[in-house]
């Protein structure tokens, strides 16, 4: 069930996703000459549409320029993405993004809930129902999340979510701890199990695998969601074959291993990661540049690479295209 805000979170974030540069590069590719002056003008169509203005030429462009030297560019491999020192630490980042995605605990709360439920006294006929709300409010609040990313932003978003999993990690350990002692810390524990669902789904729930794609060129995605997929797998293996141990050798404190974790997660992230919201593939590159020690021009060479001298004189046409008269008359 925990797995269910990242799809609520894909579907409701799909729509704006739309407003992306890239998500227009597949369609460009494999057309014939005849049909590039239809599709120019159900491009400015869409941008106009989705960006909620009448000049979008620039967009426009940049997307075509793109899709021109994806044309030809051959797919990374893992191994390439790699070694490239102009995606260092973007993979890094999606590196640590995905691990704390799974090493932060959510699964390890799946653990401890029916034990709660029925410590808050609620009969065990009745927790199956109770769980419910566990995943309710995991789909709002993925829901949630998918409506404000593009007003708040993924820095917030994620970094707030890790911050607010440390702060109600901390009170659920002191709740198990005193539960036996208080009558109605029980429920304060329910309370930090959905406090730290919704939490997670906010943010550190579904923002990784979105950074993930805007991180990277086109080429270069397939290799990174192969890295992220991996890192994802392999973190949920540890915490499945770790936790155990953790928890029968700390007991109620086992919990503070996954607020150190969210603590770490948070700290690099506040440093490292740039906001990308409405930000194009070259301004997040740049935004990476200096910490990955390339100059701007060789940063955009990673995005642009010895195929775009060959695709120059293409450029040159298409551009041609989009300022021609012709294209801007053709959408009235």
């Amino acid at each position: 069930m925990h797995h269910l805000h990242q799809e609520v979170f894909t579907c409701s974030t799909f729509w704006r996703r739309c407003e992306r540069k890239s998500f227009y590069h597949s369609n460009w590719k494999d057309i014939s000459v005849s049909q590039q002056h239809l599709k120019v003008c159900s491009l400015f169509v869409a941008f106009q549409t989705f960006l909620g203005k009448d000049d979008v030429s620039q967009e426009v462009e940049e997307v075509l320029a793109e899709s021109r030297v994806q044309r030809n560019t051959k797919l990374v491999s893992v191994l390439q993405l790699l070694r490239t020192r102009a995606v260092r630490w973007q993979v890094i980042t999606v590196v640590v993004t995905m691990g704390c995605y799974q090493l932060c605990g959510l699964n390890a709360i799946w653990y401890y809930t029916n034990n709660i439920f029925s410590e808050a006294g609620i009969n065990s006929e009745t927790i199956p129902y109770v769980t419910l709300s566990t995943g309710a409010v995991e789909t709002l609040a993925a829901v949630s999340s998918g409506l404000v990313i593009e007003r708040l932003g993924r820095r917030p978003l994620l970094i707030g979510g890790f911050g607010l999993m440390i702060v109600f990690f901390a009170v659920l350990t002191v709740s198990l701890t005193l539960q036996n002692n208080v009558t109605w810390l029980p429920y304060l524990s329910i309370f930090c199990i959905l406090a730290i669902i919704a939490s997670f789904c906010i943010g550190p729930g579904g923002i990784p695998f979105v950074l993930t794609g805007e991180f990277f060129q086109q080429s270069q995605r397939p290799a990174a969601f192969m890295v992220a997929g991996t890192v994802n797998w392999l973190s949920n293996f540890a915490v499945g074959l770790l936790f155990p141990f953790i928890q029968s050798g700390l007991q109620n404190y086992c919990f503070l291993v996954f607020a150190a974790i969210c603590f770490a997660g948070a700290t690099y992230l506040f440093f490292v990661l740039p906001e990308t919201k409405n930000k194009t593939l070259s301004e997040i590159s740049h935004a990476f540049a200096k910490r990955n020690k390339v100059s701007l021009e060789m940063q955009e060479m990673n995005h642009y690479p010895e195929e775009r001298k060959s695709s120059a004189e293409q450029e040159s046409n298409f551009t041609s295209s989009v300022d021609n008269g012709e294209t801007k008359q053709a959408i009235v």
